[in-house]
């Protein structure tokens, strides 16, 4: 199945492939904050459709994700790691995300 979503304002619109099963609830210091819950999905599937300078990134820490988000309206859509990306499915078009099992990880201790 292909998932499609972006930021608030739509200059940032991605599409994923796959099924969401569950999603993940990190507590590491970003995602706490940012209220995601995220899915995985190999980098090969999912596309990033011309953002252009609208998308910046963030990295802390390990340096081991980019953070990506949206500079005009500062919605965050996704994470980049290697050979992975995790899509926020808060930002999936037509997704409830309170359908989706959430599975806890203690990103706090990484």
């Amino acid at each position: 199945m292909i998932h499609r979503g972006g930021c608030h304002c739509g200059q940032v619109r991605f599409e994923a492939e796959g099924e969401i099963e569950a999603a993940v609830a990190c507590n590491c210091s970003i995602c706490s904050r940012k209220g995601a819950l995220l899915w995985a999905v190999d980098a090969k599937k999912f596309h990033v459709f011309d953002a252009g300078p609208d998308m910046g990134a963030y990295a802390f820490g390990k340096r081991t994700l980019r953070h990506r988000f949206c500079r005009n309206c500062g919605i965050a859509t996704h994470s980049e790691g290697d050979g992975f990306v995790a899509i926020n499915i808060r930002c999936i078009d037509g997704l409830d995300p309170a359908k989706i099992d959430a599975v806890e990880f203690d990103g706090r201790s990484v």
